[in-house]
């Protein structure tokens, strides 16, 4: 397989603020056009736009090609799961939804010490291990978000599993709450291959300071400023997939041109990663991706990513009247709770991946945008 797989998580929307808006049409030919070009990995999960997803590449993939001509993945929501009597009813659902008999590959989804033990407590392994056996899953894993200890004990408690799927990107691979490079040195060591995701980190790192993008194009001028985040995870040894979540057709247009003959970093390029590495590193204030697994069920209807992402560009850019007008038309004509409207509930504090102190970042959101 060519190592670009298509992440399902930010498909094109008509509604940029509703996900479940897909763009079915422009999905058809984002699949066909990737399908034509020769890669053929797709990556889906239960709650990915609010639910849909798994529908949308249904009618955009799997009822239109044969079922041996792509490679599909969707995950366990372990998040979800209250008993053991859940695995089957999610994963039957699951098959149901993207039309197919069996998935190739298939993970435990964002798993973290605490979602561990709930798996290893109501037997998800053990339900995957048979789906395996039955022939309706290919490859058994679990996609990662905690630190390397963690990793280190799924790893010598599940030895067979066959890969592991982990955020790892220039901006993360030293980073103490992410450790990019320990969880990716521990799967390593355990001789497992690698699926990378968050590659381009939400999509903040298509988006760099201006002296980070002069760099990159006096070294590489024809390459994009996003070319440089997914070649740098595609480039790591035993590394068989990275994913992009492609939101439109030009992002994966220029994927596509620099991963149909994938080349690795190069010594002077890598140079050049490290030092946007850190001008970038400097500017992100809020480290959001953007996944809104924070946002379903949200008592008062606030767009938090929507907020981080105003909030860092405030940083950044330090224009404050351009993001408050902006943070004005969400909460205004949007129809969307302000960041102070949160009652600190915190339950999206228990879903979020990067594990941030969401209500507080939300507190000073209003400060800076509701003053």
């Amino acid at each position: 397989m060519k190592k670009l797989g298509f992440g399902l998580m930010r498909l094109p929307v008509l509604d940029k603020e509703d996900v479940t808006t897909i763009d079915e049409a422009q999905l058809i030919r984002m699949v066909d056009t990737f399908m034509e070009q020769g890669f053929t990995y797709f990556d889906t999960a239960y709650p990915y736009h609010k639910k849909m997803s798994e529908c949308a590449i249904r009618k955009a993939l799997v009822e239109r090609y044969p079922r041996e001509s792509f490679v599909l993945a969707d995950k366990m929501p372990t998040f979800l799961v209250e008993k053991p009597e859940d695995y089957p009813a999610f994963f039957n659902e699951q098959l149901e939804k993207c039309g197919v008999e069996y998935f190739d590959y298939y993970l435990m989804h964002t798993l973290d010490r605490e979602l561990y033990a709930k798996t290893k407590q109501y037997g998800g392994f053990d339900f995957a291990r048979k789906m395996k056996a039955e022939g309706k899953i290919k490859h058994m894993g679990f996609s990662f978000h905690d630190t390397a200890d963690i990793l280190e004990q799924i790893l010598t408690d599940q030895p067979d599993v066959e890969f592991v799927q982990l955020q790892i990107n220039y901006i993360d691979w030293e980073s103490e709450k992410v450790q990019s490079r320990r969880c990716y040195e521990v799967a390593r060591k355990h001789g497992k291959q690698v699926i990378i995701m968050e590659p381009v980190r939400g999509g903040a790192l298509a988006n760099v300071p201006k002296e980070a993008e002069a760099a990159m194009k006096e070294c590489r001028p024809q390459l994009s400023v996003p070319s440089w985040a997914i070649r740098f995870a595609a480039s790591l040894d035993g590394v068989m997939m990275v994913l992009s979540g492609m939101s439109n057709m030009e992002q994966l247009t220029d994927n596509l041109s620099y991963m149909k003959e994938f080349a690795p970093l190069d010594e002077k390029e890598l140079a050049v990663v490290w030092k946007a590495a850190e001008i970038i590193r400097s500017t992100i204030t809020i480290p959001c991706t953007g996944c809104r697994y924070c946002v379903d069920g949200c008592p008062q209807n606030i767009p938090i990513p929507s907020y981080f992402t105003l909030y860092n560009r405030m940083e950044q850019t330090r224009d404050k009247g351009a993001q408050k007008n902006e943070y004005k038309k969400l909460t205004g004509e949007g129809g969307y709770g302000k960041a102070s409207d949160c009652i600190g509930c915190k339950q999206c504090e228990e879903h979020c991946p990067q594990h941030i102190d969401i209500t507080g970042w939300l507190k000073k959101a209003a400060e800076s945008f509701e003053g």
